[in-house]
């Protein structure tokens, strides 16, 4: 999926992507992966240098490494943020204090705002600082919390609805970890036919009429 320099120079291709937007074009994944290639998502706009680390840790938890590359290896962390930044799938939207535990947020407070502050109280402090097994707990009684009845409007639903959108439509997730067949189906020419095998309703030109 890497086209290099397909297309033109890096300002080119951010140049095109800036006028598909002026346009009013639609965002789909495939237009965010392409921004994060160019390069538009090296710098995680808006993003301090601490969320970024943040985001980076949690989509590593969320998907590690296995036999194939995890959503760290694979991206992902420019991916969302370039999501975030467009506010693709409600994460623009500023996260209401009653979604903070205790009902402590402040105003105008991000998704990533809200999972530094749930991230850093299930670990008695810092996430980052803590150790590798308290995030992991951290990240799964988040995730725990947020698919059961009531926990349906949790910021953690978008956030980790675009980790995984972004992974399973990477080059790594989409060739590597999903099985890839460029045309769907194979052919059979030799399949052992019994005197109770039927025929494909959909074959409809092997029907003889009159």
């Amino acid at each position: 999926m890497d086209h290099g320099n397909r297309g033109g120079s890096g300002a080119g291709r951010r140049q095109f992507l800036m006028g598909l937007a002026a346009a009013g074009a639609a965002l789909t994944p495939a237009t965010l992966w392409a921004q994060a290639r160019s390069g538009a998502g090296a710098a995680s706009p808006g993003l301090m240098p601490s969320q970024r680390a943040l985001l980076d840790r949690v989509c590593d938890l969320t998907i590690p490494d296995s036999d194939t590359p995890g959503a760290l290896a694979a991206g992902v962390p420019a991916f969302v943020a370039l999501a975030l930044a467009h506010g693709l799938e409600g994460a623009g939207a500023p996260v209401p204090a009653a979604r903070f535990t205790g009902g402590a947020g402040p105003d105008g407070a991000t998704v990533l705002d809200w999972l530094t502050f749930e991230l850093d109280l299930k670990t008695g402090g810092a996430f980052l600082a803590a150790a590798p097994t308290s995030q992991v707990q951290a990240l799964a009684a988040l995730d725990g919390a947020a698919y059961v009845p009531g926990g349906e409007r949790s910021p953690w639903r978008v956030l980790k609805g675009l980790i995984v959108t972004g992974y399973y439509t990477s080059e790594a997730g989409a060739s590597r970890e999903l099985q890839y067949e460029l045309v769907p189906g194979h052919w059979d020419p030799d399949v052992p036919v019994g005197p109770h095998a039927r025929a494909w309703s959909n074959d409809w030109t092997a029907v003889d009429f009159g």
